[in-house]
């Protein structure tokens, strides 16, 4: 797997195509997909292997609804924004018995706030969205 650590080069261009990341069960540094750390450029930015696109929305959703602030963030000792766990581990996400896709988000009475993000419509498999009983915009 991609070392944590590549997202924390400053100003760096990483590019790391035609590698055997492939091979691996966890996706890239959330760091490094979202380009959060300083890290210029990541060629596999785009890869959906390496950065899927419903965890990567769910970034966004987090950032815009004030994440840090929120009463609960972390499910069976894996946080929200965990840089390599699939969003599948995270507090209130449901995801398919295949454990690819997000079907349920449930951060009902959970403290959100700020705004919702237009993200949330990448999450095409979901079933349940349940955000009731917070303060989102």
């Amino acid at each position: 797997s991609i070392p944590t650590e590549i997202g924390q080069l400053q100003s760096a261009s990483v590019l790391l195509q035609k590698n055997k990341f492939y091979n691996s069960s966890k996706p890239a540094p959330l760091s490094l997909c979202k380009l959060r750390s300083g890290v210029k450029e990541f060629d596999l930015v785009n890869d959906t292997e390496l950065c899927p696109i419903e965890r990567n929305a769910l970034v966004d959703f987090y950032d815009s609804a004030k994440g840090s602030e929120w009463t609960n963030v972390i499910k069976n000792d894996v946080p929200w924004l965990d840089e390599y766990e699939s969003c599948c581990g995270w507090y209130g996400v449901t995801c398919d018995d295949d454990m690819n896709h997000v079907i349920e988000l449930n951060l009902a009475n959970n403290g959100l706030s700020g705004r919702l993000s237009a993200s949330i419509g990448k999450l095409t498999f979901i079933e349940k969205l349940d955000l009731s009983d917070n303060d989102i915009k």
